[in-house]
């Protein structure tokens, strides 16, 4: 069985997969302080019903991404792939620099490449919100990134004295009559109308229609407040990518 980890600023998710099929999913909190041996424990009491013969990482933390592959070598004892863009990545990286493409926005980018039609543009909401673009030809071509929900939110709080620290929900009017709706509305429907706007903006420098993948806790969220539907939600994207990346460089 094939362990696919996702290492993000805010979370980490791993997906166990058997063959193409994923069969469940864990996250854990992006915690730099914990201690190798206390992510060997969490790993191996939550995989322990798991037959993991293989792993591959994604990670965009520097400081967690050797620390969590010595966790999975030495708990399952193996040598697990550390995704880099040297990799055989499957797809054509069209960036000016394609050391600076993120280990998951390449594999947003390789899971729409295997799964979906062309030009795609992936909207992952994580910590950041970004687009991963790729053309008719299947090129990642690059993208957008923007403060995520949460970002958001934690900076209205800080930036200012007297506005709270919320957290992302459904906000039934545009106008808040409070501040608290206020907030949510200028962030949940300030993000969608962004998005929305961009995905507009991008099609247009693409020429046609795009198939819009999003990602990311917040996409059903983000989903209410548009008018254009995403044409899929898959909250394995991520995971799904670093099963193809496993599949071409094991």
């Amino acid at each position: 069985m094939l362990l696919a980890i996702d290492i993000g600023n805010t979370n980490i998710t791993l997906g166990v997969f058997e063959d193409e099929s994923i069969l469940e999913s864990f996250r854990l909190a992006s915690d730099r302080e914990l201690p190798q041996e206390e992510y060997e424990i969490l790993l191996h009491s939550l995989l322990k019903k798991y037959n993991i013969s293989a792993c591959i990482i994604a990670s965009v933390v520097d400081e967690l991404s050797t620390l969590i592959k010595h966790a999975c070598d030495n708990v399952f004892h193996l040598n697990s792939l550390l995704l880099g863009h040297k990799m055989n990545l499957g797809i054509k990286i069209n960036l000016k620099n394609p050391k600076e493409a993120g280990a998951d926005r390449i594999a947003n980018a390789c899971g729409a490449y295997i799964l979906y039609s062309k030009p795609t543009i992936i909207v992952d909401l994580g910590t950041a919100t970004t687009f991963d673009i790729l053309n008719k030809s299947g090129e990642f071509i690059g993208g957008v990134i923007m403060p995520g929900l949460n970002l958001q939110f934690r900076a209205l709080n800080k930036s200012t004295s007297k506005l709270p620290r919320i957290e992302a929900d459904t906000v039934n009017t545009a106008i808040g009559n409070n501040t608290v709706d206020a907030m949510l509305s200028g962030v949940i429907r300030g993000s969608a109308c962004a998005i929305e706007g961009l995905i507009k903006q991008c099609e247009q420098e693409l020429g046609e229609k795009a198939v819009i993948v999003a990602t990311g806790g917040y996409s059903n969220l983000i989903s209410k407040y548009m008018s254009r539907q995403f044409d899929f939600i898959n909250p394995y994207l991520t995971l799904e990518g670093l099963r193809f990346l496993y599949e071409l460089n094991k």
